[in-house]
């Protein structure tokens, strides 16, 4: 019952999306807010630690049902019932922000077709930007950004939006700081996966050993899903704004560093010439330590590397596609739009 109920619901808001919106985004944002304002109780992220113990119980309990040759359709029918009410929780409550308007007309920005100059453009800008504050980070004898306190970006990342909500009331909602992971943090990394918000207890939270570059910024994409903000690309657009309003140096290399990886590899699959020319025209202090950032960054991730990500983004992929997001994995990087049409705007 409870999955045709969800089917129903994502059926009505993928075809009528106008009858639903804003009116569900403001109810689903304050119900994630008051489950993040529970959870944020703990230090810790809470909610792999009770996956953890729901799996536990789920093993003890199939153990015990065969040595007591009880019902296994009973059985059955208890798992099935729990899963399907932590479903719905999640889509009812947050995943049918999916069919929501486009970030880009609540905050009044226009996404068009852009061209191959334009690109080169704004890869320069982001990369000059970026550079700006590059020397300005702790960096140890030779160059390396030295690991940050994931605690206390986690806070800071948190009310990262409140510089902006006036402006914008999308970005209006839970200040609740972003956590790392409990259990699991290795393991998602070992999946391709840096961070994650769980609908289920508004929770946002990242692995402990993210690169330090790009932290705020994957802390930043992780509080915009708890704003309802459910599209990866559009996140990844909050997060950049999130971190470039933001007072502290960290945030701002971070939002102007990654606003240029996503550009630069776009402008690399669309002209790896064009791309590499840029890339090599500036040979300043500040630009080569971004440069050193961008081969640290990778080299942390290669050490993750394994078949695991495949699966794992093989879920993820399907999961956006049945949630109205036609590009899958692919659109965390359709950012670049947004942030073309933002320094174009600008």
């Amino acid at each position: 019952m409870l999955v045709l109920i969800d089917v129903t619901a994502m059926s009505l808001f993928r075809c009528f999306p106008s009858l639903f919106f804003p009116t569900y985004r403001i109810i689903s944002k304050k119900w994630i807010a008051l489950l993040s304002s529970l959870s944020s109780a703990f230090p810790f992220s809470l909610w792999d630690i009770l996956a953890l113990v729901l799996f536990i119980i789920f093993i003890v309990s199939f153990v015990q049902m065969i040595r007591r040759r009880k019902s296994f359709l009973n059985w059955l029918s208890i798992v099935l019932l729990i899963v399907s009410i932590i479903g719905s929780e999640a889509v009812l409550g947050w995943m049918l922000n999916h069919y929501g308007p486009a970030l880009s007309e609540e905050i009044g920005l226009t996404i068009r077709d852009y061209n191959k100059q334009e690109l080169y453009d704004a890869s320069e800008y982001y990369l000059l930007k970026a550079g700006e504050y590059a020397d300005r980070i702790e960096r140890d004898e030779e160059g390396h950004a030295l690991d940050m306190d994931v605690t206390e970006i986690g806070v800071l990342a948190g009310k990262a939006y409140q510089n902006i909500e006036s402006e914008y009331l999308i970005f209006k909602g839970s200040h609740d700081r972003v956590k790392r992971f409990s259990l699991i943090g290795d393991y998602l990394l070992y999946n391709g996966v840096i961070g994650m918000f769980m609908p289920v207890d508004g929770e946002a939270s990242v692995p402990a050993h993210v690169p330090p570059v790009p932290l705020a910024f994957t802390m930043c994409h992780e509080a915009a899903h708890r704003l309802g903000i459910a599209s990866e690309q559009e996140a990844n657009f909050a997060a950049f704004m999130a971190c470039i309003n933001s007072d502290d140096i960290r945030f701002l290399y971070s939002g102007y560093y990654s606003a240029f990886s996503y550009c630069f590899s776009s402008l690399y699959k669309n002209d790896p010439e064009l791309a590499l020319e840029l890339y090599s025209k500036y040979t300043d202090p500040n630009i080569e330590l971004l440069k050193q950032d961008r081969r640290d960054t990778n080299e942390i991730y290669k050490k993750y590397d394994s078949p695991l990500k495949e699966v794992s983004d093989q879920i993820n992929d399907t999961y956006l596609k049945t949630f109205n997001e036609e590009s899958g994995i692919l659109s965390y990087s359709e950012v670049t739009e947004y942030l073309l049409a933002w320094y174009l705007n600008e």
